[in-house]
């Protein structure tokens, strides 16, 4: 088993005391695709940095009509840093197939990552499966799937990722999920899984490696578990210097978790998220993502506030705050609103724009970008893709060169 890898070529392996204010010297919001643009609701935005001359950015994303209800996979480039974009065009294989008793499958939770060793991008997702128009749970396993796009930009076949671990037999995936990508290459992937017959899930990382085309397992490190409902789900990793890493965790308990390890995957144990002064900070069942800046690193969430007690989950606003490296803890005084609340979800709760789904991208040593889908299931799905601009008042020395 791996351990003790580095992060990346140049990570920055200075020490970070448990104070510090806020990196960020503001954030710009635009809206980026309207439904009438396209005369679709795009959901699940996420993108990654191409590096070149000049560096392209790759964004994933796909059409939603109903709750967990999404169409093919598509893709879309840009070249100026994400102020236009192309249209968006189908990944090929990340469609759905009809099984012979019309059960159809498709993919979804698709998160793109640029892998320098090979020029790839590996877009990772998992399969899902519907019928009659809504999603069903099968006794069919469900497990990660990816398609590879390599330098020439061009798409290959979809693949499984194989993983024969005893406790997925039910399920094991890394929907949603940031990775890291190592500086020999491999690939360190968190997974939400569980066996056949139990309804709660526990979360490992795994460590992979990639040689162009396939991605295996090699190793997996340590369980962590809580079971309430359905356990823990949607994990995120993140790391900004060598023998320090972070993974958060959505979960059905009212909170979020955060757990740390030397080698990203042998984790100690988990903690409710919490201010610094040791208040829990209220979270329903909803993924974090992190932001990471070589001199802090930031937690991107949703929260109950006072002001959106009727909002499913509380899904809008959207927050950001730098974490207090010491404690594990989120630094009250830093907290700020990526993308304000609209709408106080109404009688059903769901008259609102939603967050949640959202992802973080480290464009430049200026500047980090949170894209975002959101959507209003009381006004049958209309939304908009929104993207902010995280600008830095020091330089990230850890964005892509």
């Amino acid at each position: 088993m791996a351990t003790r890898r580095e992060f990346a070529a140049g990570l920055a392996a200075s020490a970070f005391g448990a104070g510090g204010g806020d990196l960020a010297a503001g954030i710009e919001t635009t809206t980026l695709i309207r439904r009438e643009d396209y005369g679709k609701t795009w959901f699940h935005p996420r993108a990654c940095v191409i590096p070149g001359e000049p560096p392209r950015l790759l964004m994933t994303m796909q059409e939603i009509t109903g709750s967990d209800y999404f169409h093919p996979v598509h893709w879309m480039e840009s070249g100026d840093g994400g102020r236009t974009w192309t249209k968006p065009q189908p990944v090929p294989g990340m469609g759905r197939r009809t099984h012979p008793d019309g059960l159809e499958e498709g993919v979804c939770d698709v998160v793109p990552e640029h892998h320098a060793r090979t020029g790839a991008v590996i877009a990772l997702g998992h399969n899902v499966y519907y019928r009659g128009g809504k999603l069903t749970m099968p006794a069919e396993k469900r497990w990660p799937v990816y398609a590879i796009r390599n330098r020439k930009g061009e798409w290959g076949p979809l693949r499984k990722l194989d993983w024969g671990d005893p406790g997925a037999t039910a399920i094991y995936t890394s929907n949603c999920s940031q990775r890291i990508t190592l500086a020999d290459g491999s690939i360190l992937i968190p997974l939400t899984y569980g066996p056949l017959g139990r309804q709660h899930r526990d979360v490992c990382s795994t460590l992979c490696r990639f040689d162009g085309e396939q991605l295996r397992i090699v190793a997996r490190g340590n369980t962590l578990s809580l079971p309430v409902k359905r356990g823990l789900l949607e994990p995120s990793l993140a790391s900004r210097r060598r023998n320090d890493f972070w993974m958060t965790i959505r979960a059905e308990d009212g909170h979020g978790y955060v757990a740390r390890s030397r080698d990203g995957l042998e984790w100690g144990p988990m903690k409710p998220w919490a201010w610094t002064d040791g208040t829990p900070i209220a979270m329903s069942t909803t993924q974090q993502h992190f932001l990471v800046h070589s001199d802090g690193l930031y937690l991107v969430y949703t929260r109950k506030a006072d002001s959106n007690q009727r909002v499913m989950r509380w899904r809008t606003p959207l927050w950001m705050a730098r974490i207090d490296e010491d404690r594990a803890a989120l630094i009250k005084e830093t907290e700020r609103v990526v993308f304000p609340q609209r709408g106080d979800g109404g009688a059903s709760g769901l008259d609102a724009w939603l967050s949640g789904n959202f992802h973080t991208t480290m464009l430049s040593a200026g500047e980090s970008l949170i894209t975002d889908g959101q959507a209003n299931p009381a006004r049958g799905y209309i939304g908009e893709v929104l993207l902010a601009r995280v600008r830095w008042s020091t330089p990230n020395r850890l964005a892509p060169k």
